[in-house]
């Protein structure tokens, strides 16, 4: 996700800074103009430092660890943390960064990498409001739209609440997917079908290519999204908040870690319903649209390949 973040920043013309802890992975950025660092330490000379982690601890490390952003002398005016993490773990990052007279946007984006380079990423944002100010252009370069929810850490809470949806969106498609198939419809034209309706999304659309053609190289795996529950659910029960399909979800979620599809993109989760359901998925083999293009054929539907599955 920081890659494509990037390239958007890089591609509008901003002078960009990039490090990566697996050094390679910056090889591309490099080859655009971005200058590579050694350490997180040597960003602290920029104004403005992005950080996208994937867990709460590695956040704390990346800012306040042996060579972390705050490590040296000198410090950002800005730090904005498109990561997922707990609102605890934003907490002490803020405090963190305000020890440094940083400025902390807690700005968690909703997408995969897909998205982000297709300029369709969406963003919560939360903290001082003059910072959001300050630094919107930038945010309004990485996603297509920034909302500034308020204070604090409510960004947090806001992405939690948008990964809740989003695994009970995809358990409810893959139900009815199946349920579609074992009565005889192709999953391609089930999906054409709610894609052109009034339940159709951006997300119902970026993942009928995976569904249809069962294939799971992660955008977002099944274990980050069951971390995402885990929070998400830690928040409902300190909010008093009773979340019973959201709770069965995540159980379905942890089944789905235990029968290996863990490191799999989230929508494989189809294949337990399926197993579930008595029914041998195959791929269908079809030249699926994924809605953030015009491409292929006929706008973002799926095409008829004429072929049974």
């Amino acid at each position: 996700m920081g890659s494509a973040m990037a390239e958007r920043l890089l591609a509008a013309g901003f002078d960009l800074a990039v490090y990566n802890r697996t050094r390679e992975k910056t090889d591309a950025l490099a080859a655009r103009g971005a200058e590579v660092v050694r350490t997180v330490a040597e960003l602290a000379s920029r104004d403005v430092v992005f950080v996208t982690v994937a867990s709460s601890d590695d956040l704390l490390e990346v800012l306040g660890g042996e060579t972390g952003l705050f490590a040296g002398g000198s410090s950002p005016s800005v730090v904005v943390d498109c990561s997922t993490v707990s609102q605890e773990a934003s907490a002490e990052a803020r405090m963190l960064a305000e020890t440094h007279s940083v400025a902390f946007l807690a700005a968690p984006v909703s997408g995969n990498p897909k998205v982000a380079r297709a300029g369709k990423l969406t963003m919560a944002v939360s903290g001082p409001r003059d910072a959001f100010d300050a630094v919107h252009p930038y945010l309004t370069t990485v996603a297509r739209e920034a909302t500034y929810v308020g204070e604090g850490d409510v960004a947090r809470l806001v992405k939690l609440c948008h990964n809740l949806l989003l695994g009970v969106v995809i358990e409810s498609l893959v139900e009815i997917t199946v349920l579609a198939e074992k009565g005889g419809v192709r999953r391609h034209d089930l999906l054409a079908f709610l894609n052109d309706s009034v339940m159709g999304s951006m997300f119902t659309g970026y993942k009928t290519p995976a569904l249809v053609n069962l294939d799971f190289a992660p955008t977002f795996t099944t274990r980050l999204l069951h971390k995402d529950f885990d929070l998400g659910l830690d928040a409902a029960r300190a909010l008093e908040t009773p979340m019973p399909v959201a709770a069965l979800v995540h159980q379905l979620l942890q089944a789905g870690i235990g029968e290996g599809i863990g490191d799999m993109d989230f929508a494989a989760i189809i294949q337990l319903v399926a197993r579930a359901a008595g029914l041998d998925l195959r791929s269908e083999d079809v030249d699926v649209g994924d809605g953030l293009s015009a491409e292929p054929g006929h706008g973002d539907r799926v095409r008829d390949s004429g072929r049974d599955p």
